[in-house]
Order: C-alpha cells, then structure tokens, then sequence
C-alpha cells in the first residue's frame, strides 16, 4: 500500500501540520483523529490495515492529518472561549489549506471552469464531531459524513461554556434551527451516524440518537445505524463499521 508522511504548512495555526497520505488514487476521505489528535492514529490503531482492500483497489484514498484538539476540545487551562477559538483556526486550516492540497494531489493539472472534487469525511469518537461539523457547515466542499460514536453536544467540552460561535460549532444546537436558504443548502450533503450499545457508549449512543431526530425533522438526508449492545466505544468495532459503510458507499 501506498503511504506517504508530510508536514504541511498552516498560516492560520502557525505551524507545520503533520499529514499521512495512504492509496495512489481513489474517492477522497478525509480523516479526523479522536480526542488524541494524532495524523498516524488511523495506522497505528490498525484502521489502514482494515481498509486496505477499498485502497488497494483504487476505491478511497485516505487523508489523515493531525488536529489541535489539545488546545481546544480537550484542554483544561484557559478561558473556554480562547480554546473554541483554536478550533477555529483549525477549521480555517482545514477549508482554506488542507482542502486545495487534497485537490490539487487529486488532479494537479485541474483545468479552469471544472468544479473541484467533493470530498468525504470520518471520525471516531471526538473526530466523529468534526466529520459531522464540517460535511453540515461546508456541504459545497464535503459531501457525505461517516461518524462513528460520537458526541455532538459540544458545552460540556467547553465547561458549560456558551457563545455565538460556539453555537455554530454544536450540531445539537444548530441543527434543529436551521431553515430557509441554510437550511437548503446543508441538504446538499448526507450524514451517517453510527454508534454501538455496548461499553463505553453512554452520551455517544444518546447524542446519536438526538442529533438523528433533529436531521429527520429538518429533512437532512442523514442514516442512523445502531449496532448492539455488545458493539463497544473501541476501535475493534470502529475498523468493522468503517469498512461496513465505507464500502458500502465506494466499492
């Protein structure tokens, strides 16, 4: 299997981000780590190995950079506030510099005129927050949304902590008030939530089921796959749902 390890520079964090490319070609995932942040995580917890069938066959081609959830979703120290706005920063890495460079090494001799290739986006556990996020609030940019056990209540990471920024960022919160024209548009992408009923689970199997009504009532095209109550919050189920649904949708 292809791989590739680069360090990509970021003027909206202010630093080198770490990247880990793996495929030759194939359908565009971008990849978002848990709660430890790390660009190799999907490797090193055997996530790769699962899906190298769908990347050997030219069917996906993974993107996993590391994310700053240090300073912001996970962090202790500071004001709740300075730490959202870290995260910020990292959605404005991902849109305007992790973005282009995917498409450009997806088709580095694009032509004026042709629209740029959407892409796909997955997280387990904290990263399941960020696909959600990102495939809802840049549906022209991400088209679908794999999140398997996440949590989509975002106060709790910030101490309670609430403000009109951080509204945009809790998908619990907007979503059931989006309508009109932003509403139309979030249409443009799809969701599917997955989660287990076993171990481990509590708040992500809650959070789930809440974030899947709100979708259905707001007509977003969304799927909510609920797995049993052995399925644990551990990365032995999320190798099998990821390769359940992510062949589902490429093979």
């Amino acid at each position: 299997m292809y791989s590739r390890h680069e360090r990509i520079g970021s003027p909206e964090l202010g630093r080198d981000v770490h990247l880990w490319r793996f495929g030759h070609w194939g359908e565009p995932v971008l990849v978002f780590p848990s709660a430890a942040g790390f660009a190799h995580e999907w490797q090193r917890q055997g996530m790769v190995d699962a899906l190298k069938p769908l990347i050997d066959a030219g069917r996906i081609k993974l993107y996993c950079p590391e994310s700053n959830v240090a300073e912001s979703w996970t962090r202790k120290q500071g004001h709740p506030s300075e730490r959202h706005a870290r995260h910020q920063a990292y959605e404005s890495f991902v849109v305007e510099t992790l973005v282009p460079y995917i498409r450009h090494d997806l088709n580095p001799t694009a032509q004026a005129g042709r629209p740029p290739a959407r892409i796909a986006v997955t997280g387990c556990s904290l990263g399941a927050l960020y696909a959600v996020n990102f495939a809802l609030k840049h549906p022209e940019t991400f088209h679908w949304a794999l999140a398997m056990s996440g949590r989509y209540e975002v106060r709790g990471f910030l101490d309670g902590y609430d403000d009109h920024r951080v509204y945009f960022d809790n998908p619990l919160a907007y979503v059931p008030n989006l309508h009109g024209a932003a509403l139309e548009r979030t249409r443009q992408t799809s969701v599917t939530l997955v989660c287990g009923r076993g171990k481990w689970e509590e708040g992500c199997i809650e959070e789930t089921v809440a974030l899947a009504s709100a979708m259905r009532a707001r007509g977003i095209p969304h799927e909510c796959d609920l797995w049993g109550h052995d399925v644990a919050h551990d990365w032995a189920w999320w190798r099998r749902q990821a390769m359940h649904h992510l062949g589902r949708r490429f093979a």
